[in-house]
C-alpha cells in the first residue's frame, strides 16, 4: 500500500493544472491574482485570483473518507501548512504550485429562460464564482480532483458583495456533501472546514423561535471557508456562457472558446466513454447523450432519498452529472410533492418537479453545443433527437427508481400513485415510511411510526387495502423462486439499500452549527458518524435520537421549516 500523504510539499508533487494549461485566461485579468473587485469579464475562461484568508483560522473537520480516497493522511488535516492554504492563504505554497486560485464565469438561465437582469451590468458579463476560488487542481490516487474554496472572499464575479460564506451554511455544505455520497449519489465532496477566530459578516436571518416565511434581522455571523471537491466545476451555465457569446460573434475568438471548454469538459468527466479521436461532431453527440444519463439517474436518486435541490438553475447544475451548489437545499421530512425548502424558490424547483427542472437544464445544454454543429444538419438532427428524447429517458428513471424503493422487479404505476395519494392525505414522514416498509410490515401497525397524526378510520382501511395489495406483489414476484423465504430476505435487504434510515433533518443540524460557533464540534463530529452510514442501524440511543418526526414546533420555524439562501 502507498504511503499516505503527510505533508503539504508532498502533496504539492501531485499538483496538476489542466484548467490553467488549456483553457485560456481572462486577457483583462493581472498575473498575480490580484483582481477583487467587481467588474465585467468580456472573454476568457477564468480569472487569476487569489483567496481572501481567514484571520486566526480554526479546525473544525476533515472528511477522513475523502482523504483515504485521495491518500492523504489524517494528520495533514490539522498540519499548520494545512490549515494555511484551506483556510484561505496561498503565500507559502511550495514552489511547484501556483500562489493564485482561478474562477470562472458562466450564463444564468432560470428554468429554461435566460437571464441577464440580476447581472450589475445587465449584460450577464458578471455571471460567474463571487465567492468560490479553486486553488488545486491535480491528480491522486490515479484519478484527478480539483478543489474549491467556498467563502474565500471576492473575486471579479462578486457583483458587490463580501465573498464570505457563513459558518451556518459552511456546516451544512461540509455535512451534507458527504452524506450525499454515502447515500450513493453523485457529488462534490467536502475535504476541510475552518472558521475564523474573530472575522464576521452581517447576513439576514431570523430571530430566535422565530416562525417568520423571510428573515427580519440582520444578524452578524461568524466566517468560515469550507474546501469542495470534485472531478470538476465545470456547469451548464458555464457552457451555456460561450454559446451564447458564440451565437452573436461577440468577440472574434467566442467560437473557438466554446469549442475549447467543451473539449476540456469532455476530457475532465467523460474522457473514458468518449473516443475523442473520432470526428468532434461526433463526440458532441455522445457527450449529449451521456450526460442526459447522468442527468437522469441523478434527479431520479435526489427523488429516491428526499432531497431536492432549492434553486436548481442551470448554473447549479455540473455538467458531470453530480450534485453541485449546496445553498438553498433541504430533505423532505413532512412528504409534500411541492416541498421547497428556500423561500425564493418557488414551485418549479419543488420536491417532485424537479425531473422537469432537469430537462429545462438539459435542453439549454443542448441549445449551447448547437454552435459547434453549425452547418451539420445530420449531427444537429441527432443533437436534437437526444434533447427530445429526455422526457422519456426521465420517466424510466423514474419509473425504476419507484419499482427499488418499493421492492418490485418492475415498475407499478397503480400501486404507486394510490401510496402518493395516500401519503399526502396522511401526514407521512418521507423516508421513514419509507425504511419501515422495508420491513415487509404484515399490517399497518409496522408503518404508522411515519404518520405525524392518526387518520381518520377511512383513510386507514384504504392503508390496509394498500398495504395487502403491495404484499400481494411483492409474494408475486418472489413465487418462482426456489426459496420463498430467502427470497423475501433479499428483497428486505434490496429495500434498505434503496430507503435509507438516517438522513439529514434540518432540525437536528441547527444545534450543531450554533454550537459551533461557541467552539464546540462535537456535534458535528456526531453527524459526520451517523450521516456517512445513512443505511445502517444504529444503537438505540442514536436511533431515539435521529430516526424520529420532526417536532411540531419545528413544522414553521424560521431557519428549520425553510429559510433564505443568506449564507
Amino acid at each position: 500500500m502507498t504511503e499516505r500523504i503527510k505533508t503539504l510539499d508532498e502533496f504539492a508533487k501531485h499538483v496538476d493544472y489542466s484548467l490553467l494549461n488549456t483553457l485560456s485566461a481572462d486577457p483583462q485579468s493581472t498575473s498575480d491574482g490580484d483582481d477583487h473587485d467587481p467588474r465585467q469579464v468580456f472573454s476568457g475562461h477564468y480569472v487569476p485570483v487569489t483567496p481572501t484568508p481567514l484571520t486566526a483560522p480554526i479546525y473544525i473537520a476533515h472528511s477522513e473518507a475523502l482523504f483515504a480516497e485521495l491518500g492523504l493522511d489524517d494528520s495533514l488535516a490539522i498540519s499548520k501548512a494545512f490549515t494555511q492554504l484551506f483556510a484561505g492563504d496561498m503565500s507559502e505554497v511550495p514552489a511547484s504550485m501556483k500562489p493564485y486560485g482561478w474562477a470562472t464565469g458562466y450564463a444564468l438561465s432560470i428554468y429554461g429562460t435566460e437571464y441577464t437582469q440580476q447581472c450589475p451590468f445587465r449584460t450577464g458579463n458578471g455571471y460567474g464564482d463571487g465567492r468560490a476560488i479553486s486553488i488545486v487542481e491535480g491528480v491522486f490516487n490515479g484519478k484527478r480532483w480539483e478543489m474549491q474554496l467556498k467563502g474565500a472572499g471576492r473575486t471579479p464575479y462578486c457583483r458587490g458583495a463580501d465573498g464570505r460564506a457563513v459558518l451556518r451554511s459552511s456546516v451544512r455544505e461540509f455535512l451534507v456533501q458527504e452524506h450525499m455520497h454515502a447515500l450513493g449519489i453523485p457529488t462534490s465532496r467536502s475535504l476541510s472546514l475552518f472558521m475564523s477566530e474573530s472575522d464576521t459578516v452581517d447576513r439576514p436571518w431570523y430571530r430566535e423561535g422565530s416562525h417568520s416565511y423571510e428573515p427580519e434581522v440582520m444578524v452578524e455571523n461568524i466566517t468560515a471557508i469550507s474546501t469542495r471537491v470534485a472531478p470538476s466545476f465545470l456547469r451548464v451555465g458555464q457552457i451555456e456562457l460561450f454559446a451564447r457569446r458564440a451565437r452573436c460573434n461577440e468577440h472574434n475568438e467566442a467560437l473557438n472558446e466554446l469549442e475549447a471548454i467543451v473539449k476540456h469538459l469532455i476530457e475532465r468527466e467523460y474522457a473514458s466513454e468518449i473516443d475523442t479521436t473520432a470526428p468532434f461532431e461526433e463526440q458532441v453527440i455522445t457527450l449529449a447523450e451521456l450526460f442526459r444519463g447522468r442527468l437522469t439517474r441523478l434527479v431520479s436518486n435526489w427523488v429516491r432519498v428526499g432531497y431536492c435541490q432549492g434553486n436548481f438553475n442551470s448554473d447549479n447544475c455540473a455538467a458531470g452529472g453530480f450534485t453541485l451548489d449546496y445553498g438553498p437545499f433541504g430533505f423532505c421530512e413532512f412528504f409534500e410533492a411541492d416541498y421547497q425548502p428556500w423561500t425564493g424558490g418557488g414551485r418549479h424547483f419543488s420536491f417532485l418537479n424537479q425531473p422537469i427542472a432537469a430537462q429545462k437544464n438539459f435542453d439549454m445544454f443542448c441549445r449551447s453545443l448547437m454552435p459547434l454543429l453549425d452547418g451539420n444538419s445530420e449531427q444537429l438532427a441527432k443533437l436534437n433527437e437526444v434533447n427530445d428524447g429526455f422526457s422519456g429517458v426521465m420517466e424510466r428513471a423514474m419509473e425504476s427508481m419507484w419499482a427499488t424503493k418499493l421492492g418490485f422487479a418492475n415498475y407499478d404505476h397503480e400501486l404507486l400513485i394510490k401510496l402518493l395519494q395516500l401519503m399526502l392525505r396522511t401526514g407521512v414522514d418521507y423516508n421513514l415510511f419509507f425504511r419501515e416498509l422495508s420491513s415487509i410490515p404484515e399490517d399497518m401497525t409496522g408503518l404508522t411510526k411515519s404518520f405525524y397524526y392518526p387518520p381518520k378510520a377511512e383513510v386507514m382501511t384504504e392503508w390496509e387495502a394498500w398495504l395487502q395489495s403491495w404484499r400481494k406483489r411483492i409474494e408475486k414476484d418472489t413465487e418462482t423462486q426456489d426459496d420463498v423465504a430467502s427470497a423475501i430476505a433479499t428483497t428486505v435487504e434490496n429495500m434498505r439499500k434503496a430507503n435509507p434510515k438516517f438522513t439529514w433533518r434540518e432540525w437536528l443540524i441547527v444545534p450543531a452549527y450554533k454550537a459551533a460557533e461557541k467552539g464546540d464540534f462535537t456535534q458535528i463530529h456526531e453527524l459526520q458518524n451517523i450521516l456517512t452510514a445513512p443505511y445502517d442501524e444504529q444503537s438505540e440511543e442514536i436511533e431515539n435520537k435521529y430516526y424520529q418526526l420532526r417536532p411540531l414546533e419545528f413544522f414553521s420555524a424560521g431557519g428549520v421549516a425553510h429559510y433564505s439562501c443568506s449564507s
